[in-house]
């Protein structure tokens, strides 16, 4: 396909379902029927677990309309990127950009297509290097179709969204109406013990369970191709993030219907063995495949708003020049898709995906808590500035959210302190990279002549 070298600007098609439907999609991937189990583990307790999703649904809501005000003032693609360049310096949002390349995106998209490529498994019997093919192979059909325009990538987004609402909705009226059993959130007690000792499980849980939310955000990195972006990316961002929380709660409602909590805390796949309480045999297969289409759609839309972060780094020379430039026909930034496939195929071949991910993980959250805060710095430094949407509760929520989101990165760092270095040593290698593309962006303006592809 022929490249626009002008890197014309990107297209407007996106409405307020679209937008929805890739936020609802990107948060619900495979671990609303994995992590579940893990927080149980921490918690035996059904009404701990149920307050524990519902508060961190509420942490995450108040994320989202926290970072909505930005949206809505920049809504230009690149998301944090833009914001924290904006509000903190171009190396800041650099910083974001370049984890989220080299791990924080890349590394998702490959996790999740492996784990897509590991419940086809169930159907197929697959060796460990026919999975990491077929997780490969994922990536490129993603990657390609999503060159062809992002009208299309939303059409096959909004409907692998909605096919993974009605599978896991099916699964929880299985299991909250089509069961005789005794619901195990109705029987089971607090545990005996102190608040003091609850503490730490409650905050380890709280963890896997904002995890599970993540995502809210992804809508912010494609907001120059949202239509009426002042209106549509703060209302997608508050809906996908309430629809997302009422899904959640009614699936661990669900699980809780037909799982004693003790069976939830050794359960290696907690929906398949909910779906095989009340399916039998079918249940696995029926989870499979609901997992199956979740991670599938779930990376579509990883692969959509990601490539968007890259592109808007190039469009300000900090970044590859290719990636900057976008196809004339189509208007997608074919360059920087492709590069953000083959990264993530590396990560899937190499298999170091999820080491690199837990190096950085605790770094996300860094991330989140300064781009709140920029809510707050801005609110300060240009009271006047139009806001097209001014975030609900301010400062409560953004003040709310900042802290637990320093929480957790106090506690990643607590637990592991070896991967925390190691991840804020692969941060810091983008300093001398922003300053070689600087340097270069400095060196092109001075001389406008000279070119490169770098």
């Amino acid at each position: 396909m022929p490249i626009d070298p002008s890197g014309s600007d990107l297209r407007r098609e996106l409405t307020l379902f679209d937008s929805t439907m890739i936020n609802v999609g990107s948060i619900i991937a495979s671990a609303i029927f994995i992590v579940p189990a893990a927080v149980a583990g921490h918690l035996p307790s059904g009404p701990l677990m149920m307050a524990v999703w519902i508060v961190g649904g509420i942490i995450s809501l108040f994320g989202a309309v926290t970072i909505a005000e930005l949206g809505g003032m920049m809504p230009r693609a690149g998301g944090q990127y833009v914001f924290l360049a904006e509000i903190y310096g171009p190396l800041w949002g650099f910083l974001y950009g370049w984890s989220a390349f080299v791990v924080i995106i890349s590394a998702a998209i490959s996790a999740i297509a492996v784990a897509f490529a590991t419940y086809l498994g169930y159907f197929f019997p697959l060796s460990g290097m026919e999975i990491k093919i077929i997780a490969i192979a994922s990536i490129a059909v993603l990657t390609v179709m999503n060159c062809f325009g992002v009208k299309l990538g939303a059409i096959v987004q909004n409907g692998f969204t909605l096919l993974k609402i009605a599978a896991l909705g099916v699964l929880i009226l299985l299991c909250l109406f089509l069961t005789g059993g005794e619901t195990s959130i109705l029987s089971s007690s607090l545990p005996a013990m102190p608040l003091t000792s609850l503490a730490g499980p409650m905050v380890l849980a709280m963890i896997a369970v904002l995890w599970a939310y993540d995502g809210w955000i992804e809508v912010t990195f494609i907001a120059g191709e949202v239509r009426d972006p002042q209106t549509n990316i703060h209302r997608s961002l508050i809906i996908a993030t309430l629809i997302v929380i009422v899904m959640y709660v009614l699936a661990n409602l669900g699980y809780l219907a037909v799982l004693p909590i003790e069976a939830m805390a050794s359960s290696q796949l907690v929906a398949s063995d909910a779906a095989a309480a009340v399916l039998g045999s079918a249940g696995a297969a029926f989870v499979a495949g609901a997992v199956v289409l979740s991670t599938f759609g779930a990376n579509n839309g990883y692969v959509i708003t990601g490539a968007r972060i890259y592109y808007a780094m190039a469009k300000e020379g900090l970044f590859f020049r290719s990636f900057g430039k976008v196809h004339p026909r189509f208007k997608t930034p074919i360059p920087s898709l492709i590069g953000q496939g083959v990264w993530a195929s590396v990560l899937v071949l190499t298999g170091s995906y999820e080491q690199l991910f837990t190096y950085v993980v605790f770094a996300s959250w860094i991330f989140y808590a300064m781009a709140c805060y920029g809510v707050i710095l801005l609110r300060k430094r240009m009271p006047d500035v139009p806001r097209p949407y001014s975030a609900w509760g301010y400062p409560s929520t953004a003040i709310i959210f900042i802290l637990f989101a320093l929480l957790l990165v106090v506690l990643a760092v607590i637990e592991s302190p070896g991967d925390a270095l190691i991840g804020t040593v692969m941060i810091a290698s983008g300093i001398p990279a922003y300053y070689y593309w600087s340097h270069r962006k400095n060196n092109e303006r001075t001389f406008p002549g000279a070119d490169s592809q770098s």
